[in-house]
């Protein structure tokens, strides 16, 4: 998949908000973190956009997010809390998107742009 074009505003607000003060990996992960936290209404209905490894969820399935997963699961990617099966898990936040996007789920393309950009922590 080709690199999307650079968005300048969607960059400066995730160097200005985001990850403005961070000092390395394990900062620029808390302020994704907090960022998420603070900006994403739970619990919202999401499509899987992408299969992954680390996930069992399918590419085409719905699912309700609950919430980001605990803090200590986010240091090298963003997760979210789902129920599946009967059980919560959590699954990369970029392997989601919004059913019904709001002003809320603008971090979550935040997020993906991030990730699309070969950004990492």
């Amino acid at each position: 998949m080709a690199k999307p074009k650079r968005d300048p505003v969607r960059e400066e607000r995730i160097h200005e908000e985001i990850v403005v003060d961070a000092h390395g990996p394990e900062e620029q992960a808390m302020g994704w973190y907090y960022y998420l936290e603070d900006k994403i209404r739970f619990p919202f209905q999401a499509k899987c956009i992408a299969s992954k490894v680390t996930s069992p969820l399918r590419k085409g399935e719905s699912v309700e997010v609950s919430g980001l997963a605990p803090e200590d699961t986010c240091s090298s990617d963003m997760l979210v809390q789902i129920r599946w099966q009967g059980r919560t898990m959590a699954v990369p936040l970029s392997q989601l998107t919004a059913i019904d996007p709001d002003e809320s789920t603008e971090a979550i393309k935040d997020w993906h742009y991030w990730v699309a950009q070969g950004y990492c922590f």
